[in-house]
């Protein structure tokens, strides 16, 4: 028997990640954060001093990290950092960076760790490629300003210094570039269900998101 599969899209800063987490412990299901993963390699190819932007070394990453990679190497806070975000970003249009990286995503869904009896993916293509058959498909989605916003609070309450403005020009600069690359871009998958949260709290989203999955798993 196959085990259900929530997948949350959507843009950063939008409450995605907040709302995957949070759904993930309110059903007892395994959670991932694929943005995590190219946020990873890029940062640790940033840490080693090299171009994130360097696609040999990208793939060369990802593919160790296939293998190697532990569940408390994602908890790293530098890789909440913009600069993180900016070299997954980079990273993210590579075709066989994706390629690598996609088998260990759809492992995760198929079996979960920990004897989870379900899995919540969230990041820009889970319900268009990775799961595109998920049981429930999400998109979140704010207004940039409030997007910025929320993530200039997030970084500030981590001790990393940046100003709001930075933070909007960063996200115009990501939306823009996940949107029209040419591999998976960031788009709504066509049976996705769709959350503007731009004026929502934190638990509404959720009770909300709770009340679509009741009706349908």
């Amino acid at each position: 028997m196959t085990l259900p599969v929530i997948a949350i899209d959507g843009t950063a800063g939008s409450g995605k990640g907040t709302l995957a987490k949070s759904l993930a412990k309110k059903l007892g299901f395994a959670y991932l954060d694929s943005g995590k993963l190219y946020r990873y390699i890029g940062f640790s190819l940033l840490r080693a001093g090299k171009d994130p932007e360097n696609e040999a070394l990208a793939i060369e990453t990802a593919q160790k990290l296939k293998v190697n990679l532990k569940p408390e190497d994602l908890q790293d806070p530098s890789l909440s950092s913009d600069e993180a975000g900016l070299a997954a970003s980079k990273i993210a249009i590579m075709a066989e960076v994706r390629k690598s990286l996609l088998d260990y995503q759809r492992q995760f869904a198929q079996t979960p760790p920990e004897n989870a009896t379900g899995a919540v993916l969230d990041g820009r293509d889970i319900g268009t490629i990775v799961c595109p058959n998920a049981d429930i498909k999400l998109y979140i989605d704010a207004d940039i300003e409030i997007r910025a916003e929320r993530r200039h609070k997030e970084l500030q309450s981590n001790d990393i210094s940046v100003t709001y403005d930075a933070v909007l020009a960063d996200m115009r600069e990501r939306d823009q570039r996940d949107a029209s690359r040419k591999v998976a871009p960031m788009k709504p998958a066509i049976d996705a269900i769709m959350f503007d949260t731009s004026k929502m709290s934190i638990d509404e989203v959720l009770e909300t998101a709770l009340s679509v999955i009741r009706k349908t798993l």
